[in-house]
């Protein structure tokens, strides 16, 4: 973020540090903005300045400082209480969002082998790369690797076929997020009614169905990364 002035206006963005290097007595460094996250509008920074532990005089010197504060909790106004976080899981808010994955929410059943592999196909197709959370394991409960994987997508592929709970209850968690949330099935009568106003993309689970179901997907997740690059 700048120093405050007259210039407007004036904003603070969020990224990370690459090519850290010690020449001589000074850090040299690279940073890089993150493109997911939105700039932050200075006198957002001066409302939250006791909760981000920046004093008043920061604000009109050059320098660095290392604070020990979630950034992300403090912007989303939780730490005064005044928007709501989920109590039965935890949000990574400290991983980034990757701008080229693409999370698959179905079924964990071998007869969705191939809608998968389908689904992996069609990322591929739009210039992206799709997992699903049973090809993951960093947390030791599954679900918190579900949820570190909607957090990081850039969109979701949500299967209501068969009418899964589990698959309703993380779409409902990738639609809170502001994930986008392609929806397919095999059956129109397993999307819930509260979905149904939604397009989804119908399917049949045989070599035809499924080489549409490539190109449905591979074509919404194509018109999905241009509208991100445009704007």
């Amino acid at each position: 973020m700048p120093e405050l002035g007259d210039h407007e206006p004036q904003v603070a963005r969020v990224g990370h540090i690459e090519n850290l290097i010690l020449s001589g007595s000074e850090y040299r460094f690279r940073f890089v903005p993150n493109p997911l996250a939105t700039e932050i509008p200075l006198t957002r920074i001066e409302e939250l300045a006791q909760y981000l532990g920046i004093t008043g005089w920061e604000f009109n010197r050059t320098h660095w400082a290392v604070k020990d504060v979630d950034l992300y909790r403090v912007l989303n106004g939780t730490v005064a209480g005044a928007a709501p976080a989920p109590r039965v899981f935890r949000l990574p808010t400290e991983v980034r969002k990757e701008a080229d994955l693409v999370a698959v929410m179905m079924p964990f059943d071998s007869r969705f082998d191939r809608v998968y592999e389908t689904l992996r196909h069609a990322a591929g197709d739009a210039g992206l790369r799709c997992h699903r959370a049973d090809d993951i394991w960093v947390n030791d409960h599954i679900m918190d690797d579900v949820i570190s994987l909607i957090w990081r997508a850039r969109a979701v592929i949500s299967d209501f076929t068969l009418r899964n709970a589990n698959v309703f209850y993380e779409t409902g968690i990738a639609h809170t997020l502001g994930r986008d949330v392609i929806q397919i099935t095999q059956s129109a009568n397993d999307v819930p009614f509260d979905l149904c106003s939604i397009r989804s993309v119908q399917y049949l689970d045989n070599g035809e169905g499924l080489l549409r179901l490539r190109e449905r997907v591979a074509d919404r997740l194509g018109n999905l990364v241009n509208r991100v690059e445009a704007s």
